[in-house]
């Protein structure tokens, strides 16, 4: 008989995306010992969630939920994301069932569950602005942001101090910081998230002396910028070449990239939607990774390049740069310092070997058992509070 009962609240569990990730990787953790239900916007389809995400979830493990379908219907005809009226409604609907649970939880950033719950917040947005990335067209018309909040917020009052009650995780001391700025007093526990797969220790010898950059491809992630650094080392490291691996998350833009990569072909190769064995396999399989994105909330993409044996360089900015350390010597300010950095480090066969050792110490931190070991932990000292 398993002791407590978890509702997770999750608008989705879908990939792509790391949030989600995350969320599915609590589920595995907590599905032998809890008996868990799951609050989602819409159905959860398992068979794509434990392909992308490596899990083993079954239908057998927890009880699923959505939110009401009819209402969901109407909320959809709306021809922007709307997300946070989904994540009031979402609310809404976990209130009018939370008495039938001991733990509520949720991996959507902040929740007001109308008590004590648990929150893992990988960028606080329900009271502050959105990441300038997040910003669209709509958000520009005068007032239209401001009413819209007052609108959910009459849906479902949200109190800042019931937040605050929360017990709060974060993806990284870079998002702790900025949580504790905006609410003052919190306190927080960061928790990285997991990279799960079976990563080979292939020798450094059988690398090929390229790069891999891994995540969505969406504007945000700054491709244009990676596909300038690996152009401009390749003046003297001919070998030098670049695989983009990602799922399109803007037509606009996958078309723009995959113009560049025709006509840039001899050298840079994209691929989305690979296997996760495949994934790993191809990471694995080159001794550089690469990273755009500025200000990346913590860059799961980066930790698996470090966990496949790369030597991996990141702006020197966000939760990024804990995933490295810290390291000046794998972080970059600018197109130009980049440029610096890797060719001193693709020219030295002594400082790579330095740069490798230092970057396997650091491989553990973001290991699924690492995870798993955690959140059980943390679920475990709310039920003894």
């Amino acid at each position: 008989m398993k002791s407590k009962k978890i509702l997770m609240v999750q608008p989705s569990l879908q990939p792509p995306g790391g949030g989600n990730g995350v969320c599915a990787w609590m589920l595995e953790a907590l599905k032998d010992e809890y008996d868990i239900s799951v609050l989602s916007w819409q159905p959860v389809d398992l068979v794509s969630i434990n392909y992308y995400y490596g899990t083993s979830l079954t239908k057998a493990d927890m009880a699923f939920y959505t939110v009401n379908p009819v209402l969901r219907r109407l909320v959809e005809y709306i021809p922007t994301p709307v997300s946070l009226l989904k994540w009031a409604l979402h609310l809404r609907s976990c209130r009018k069932m939370q008495h039938n649970f001991d733990i509520l939880i949720t991996c959507n950033n902040e929740a007001d569950f109308g008590r004590k719950g648990i929150q893992y917040i990988h960028f606080p947005c329900l009271y502050f602005p959105r990441p300038e990335v997040d910003l669209r067209w709509y958000h520009s018309i005068p007032f239209s942001v401001s009413l819209y909040r007052n609108l959910c917020y009459a849906l479902i009052p949200f109190s800042s101090d019931r937040v605050k009650h929360n017990i709060t995780l974060v993806n990284s001391n870079w998002i702790a910081a900025m949580v504790k700025e905006r609410y003052g007093g919190i306190e927080t526990t960061t928790l990285y998230p997991p990279i799960a797969g079976d990563f080979p220790d292939t020798d450094w010898s059988d690398r090929e002396n390229g790069f891999v950059c891994i995540g969505r491809i969406s504007p945000e992630k700054e491709i244009e910028k990676i596909i300038d650094i690996i152009g401009r080392l390749r003046v003297a490291t001919a070998d030098a070449h670049l695989h983009i691996i990602g799922t399109p998350d803007n037509p606009a833009y996958y078309a723009r990239i995959s113009e560049i990569v025709r006509q840039n072909s001899s050298w840079i190769s994209i691929e989305h939607d690979l296997p996760r064995k495949t994934l790993i396999s191809l990471i694995s399989s080159h001794r550089y990774g690469i990273h755009g994105m500025t200000d990346e909330h913590f860059g799961m993409a980066v930790a698996e390049m470090v966990r496949s044996g790369c030597i991996v360089f990141v702006p020197n900015s966000g939760g990024q740069t804990e995933i490295i350390g810290d390291c000046e010597r794998l972080s970059y300010s600018s197109v130009e310092d980049a440029v610096a950095k890797i060719s001193y480090v693709l020219g030295n066969p002594d400082e790579q070997a330095v740069l490798r050792a230092y970057l396997a110490q650091r491989r553990d931190l973001f290991t699924v058992e690492r995870f798993i070991s955690q959140i059980r932990a943390v679920v475990r000292k709310f039920i003894e509070k």
